[in-house]
Parts: C-alpha cells; structure tokens; sequence
C-alpha cells in the first residue's frame, strides 16, 4: 500500500505512542483520525499539528468499552476522512498489580483490562472492517506488548490481555483476508509514554539491562515498524517484538 493518499484511523493518538504513529503517518501523506478517551486538549494539538503538515485531520472522542461509543467514532471518522484504509489499535487501559498479590487484582481490575485490551480492539476492527475492505487493500497493525509472550509485566491481567491481542491479531488476519493484512508490533518499555512515567527508575533501569541491546524501546522504531506493515502486500498475521532483545536474551 501506498501511505500517501491514505486514510489513516490511530485509536488513543493523544500522546505517546500513538502521537508518534499518527505524525509519522501524516509525514508519510497520510490523512489521520485520532481517538482520545479524556484528553482532548492533547488530542486536538496532535490534530493540529498534522493539518500543519498539509495533510487533514481531526480528532474523535471514544470509549473503547463501549460499543455504541465505538460506532459513533468510526462514523465521525470516515465520514470526515471520507473513508478508511489504515487502522491503528493503539488505544490501551493498565494499572499495576504485583503478580503475586491475586486479591487486589480484583474482577473489576481484570474486566476493565481485558475490555479495553482485547475486547475493545475487536469491537473496532469489527466497526472499521467494512470501510478498510472496500478497496480490497487495508490494513490493520495492532499494538501489543512483549509482556505477551512472556510471564512478567505491571500485571497478570495486562500481560494476559496483550497475549489474547496477540492471538486475536492472528485470527482477524484469516477473518479479514485477502482484503485486509492484519499485524502486530509488541514493544517493551517505551520512554516517552504515561505508564514509562509511574515506573520507579530503579525498575525501568532493571528492565534496560536486561535487554541485549541495553536501551529501552524507541518510540520512532515501533512507529516505522507500524509503516513497514501498512506498505507491505505479502504480510499478515505477524507479531514483531520490538524490546532491545529482552524476550530472546
């Protein structure tokens, strides 16, 4: 696919990551649609600096646990856009829970979790999949974690949450095939995101020794990565980890 000329939906495109993704798409001639939760302000600064770029833009509120929310969104969306190519499951909700402590990782915890985690990315992949097939050429890329494909993180309901993203990535691509290629990037410990800030430094600095390369994740080599995928034609179904090298090392 040709990034230029794209019409690109990036779910939690406030800040962070999915700031970055966004931008990086619109640099690409790319016009993008961003979500926000509660941040507004923020989302509409990123809005703002895409259009800056020449490229359009605009930014939707949505609540990813709801599905009527949802729709309403991907209305907004295509219908400013006038229609979809590109969507970006960025969108995520954490909070931490030391593994060992199941009591305070209450039902509610877990539900809100895997709602917003793996339900929620469903539920929009399912809202968009009529608009990103009709040109026989769309692309989804899920963003899932490390934590994934191994037995560690901020919470067993997190890690569990981005493992069953890892595997519902893999069962849309079948779902979705031949007119959607459906792909996952599965960072580490990014620097410049909200949940690297509540990290005490003593645990981020563990986690980058750990890695091979011993640097945490960058933001700008998921964003690529998230490029790569929506320009190939031959992909889909994949999971790439971006960590330093934690999970083999």
């Amino acid at each position: 696919m040709k990034i230029t000329g794209a019409k690109a939906f990036v779910t939690g495109g406030s800040g962070g990551l999915g700031a970055v993704i966004a931008k990086a798409l619109a640099e690409n001639g790319a016009d993008v649609a961003l979500s926000y939760s509660g941040n507004r302000d923020a989302a509409e600064l990123v809005a703002r600096n895409i259009q800056a770029m020449g490229r359009k833009a605009c930014a939707v509120q949505m609540d990813q646990v709801q599905p009527n929310s949802i729709n309403a969104a991907v209305e907004a969306v295509t219908t400013e856009l006038g229609g979809l190519d590109i969507l970006i499951n960025n969108a995520a909700w954490n909070q931490a829970v030391p593994f060992a402590d199941l009591d305070a990782l209450t039902p509610e915890l877990w539900d809100r979790m895997h709602h917003t985690n793996v339900r929620g990315p469903y539920l929009v992949t399912r809202s968009c999949a009529p608009h990103l097939k009709k040109n026989g050429n769309g692309r989804v890329v899920n963003i899932s974690a490390f934590i994934g494909l191994s037995a560690e993180g901020s919470s067993i309901a997190h890690a569990t949450a981005k493992a069953a993203l890892i595997h519902l990535n893999r069962c849309l691509a079948v779902a979705l095939a031949p007119d959607v290629t459906v792909n996952s990037v599965a960072p580490g410990l990014m620097d410049g995101t909200t949940m690297f800030n509540r990290i005490p430094v003593e645990n981020t600095e563990a986690a980058k020794q750990r890695a091979a390369l011993k640097r945490h994740t960058s933001l700008k080599d998921v964003a690529d990565q998230v490029l790569t995928f929506c320009r190939a034609e031959t992909v889909t179904g994949q999971v790439l980890v971006i960590d330093g090298g934690i999970v083999f090392h």
